[in-house]
């Protein structure tokens, strides 16, 4: 679920993992992470993920991985004012390369509720040790109210479509999946446009969203979807998300589904034709007895290979959630399916 909804503290935890006949020293370090992104420089990848002021890490290989100092060093006092109850642990980032920068949206929220925002900071670099290494932040882009507003800013996922014209996914529960346009400096909505629901788990389109089930909370209710990653390849866009709860550690039941469009407006349909604006959505991956749920999945690009980089909830120890990379292949109707294990 979302992390309104089901927020267990993140700590991060170092572990060697050993499969079945495998040696020790042949394995990486799994590092525990809560909903990763990732982008290279050079030959370094860097890793953003939840985490107090955006946790980041680093790496020349994609599996053993240096912890680096966090995006934010002090609360941003702007999102302090809209989320009185936040207090640093900034959820779900999305970094992007543009015109010469870094854009890394984050999210932050209050627990159980959609008083939330979507904020960007940028960089001219990744790499700490550049003269020119410096995080600027540029406020909020986009806030969700209660009784206002039936979607809830957090998730964020910029993407171009092919005109270069910017647009921001976002969403989780309340009424699904949304998207708006950007403005071409990436920092507000473009005026005028509001959030269009993109993808929901209704089976109708209607104001009330279903109930809450369980313990979760109530304002969220139980339109179980949410993390949108759109990811372009020839002339297609592919729909990733996240369906049912996460956070949950061995309870967790996380899904990752697709769907994909000849335009970035949609409509998404699934391998079966279904519409992810009314609960369609293929199954990627999701999890079995060792990785008790899937998801809050990105997808990259890094020479000629793709990439799937997502959490997942370990089984082997007590459910703590930790960081999944596969490689991601395509069939010759070019649906994506996942591949072997990188991390």
């Amino acid at each position: 679920m979302e992390r309104n909804t089901f927020f267990l503290p993140f700590v991060f935890f170092l572990f060697v993992f050993l499969p079945q006949g495998k040696a020790a020293d042949q394995l990486p370090e799994r590092i525990g992470v809560h909903d990763p992104v990732m982008a290279k420089q050079d030959d370094t990848y860097y890793l953003f993920t939840t985490g107090r002021g955006i946790a980041v890490w680093s790496s020349t290989d994609m599996k053993t991985w240096k912890r680096e100092k966090a995006v934010f060093a002090e609360a941003p006092q702007w999102a302090v004012d809209a989320v009185p109850t936040y207090r640093g642990h900034t959820w779900a980032p999305d970094i992007s390369y543009h015109n010469g920068l870094y854009y890394l949206y984050y999210s932050v929220s209050a627990f159980g509720k959609n008083t939330s925002c979507m904020g960007v900071v940028t960089n001219k670099t990744l790499h700490p040790d550049d003269p020119d290494f410096e995080w600027v932040d540029h406020g909020a882009v986009i806030c969700s109210t209660p009784d206002v507003d039936n979607w809830n800013a957090i998730d964020p996922n910029l993407i171009f479509d092919e005109n270069g014209v910017p647009y921001l996914f976002f969403g989780s529960f309340w009424d699904g999946l949304q998207m708006v346009r950007l403005t071409d400096d990436l920092k507000s909505c473009y005026p005028g446009e509001e959030p269009v629901t993109i993808a929901s788990r209704k089976k109708e389109r209607q104001r009330e969203n279903p109930p809450a089930i369980d313990d979760n909370p109530v304002d969220a209710g139980g339109n179980a979807i949410e993390a949108p990653f759109v990811f372009r390849k020839d002339n297609h866009y592919y729909l990733f998300a996240s369906i049912d709860y996460c956070c949950k550690g061995v309870e967790s039941t996380y899904k990752m589904i697709y769907g994909r469009s000849d335009k970035i407006d949609g409509p998404y349909y699934d391998k079966e034709g279904k519409d992810l604006l009314f609960g369609g959505g293929t199954i990627l991956m999701e999890g079995d007895e060792n990785w008790h749920g899937v998801g809050h999945n990105a997808v990259v690009s890094f020479d000629g290979e793709d990439y799937l980089v997502f959490h997942g909830y370990d089984a082997n120890d007590e459910g703590r959630s930790k960081l999944r990379i596969f490689r991601l292949s395509w069939d010759q109707s070019q649906w994506p399916g996942v591949e072997e294990a990188i991390y």
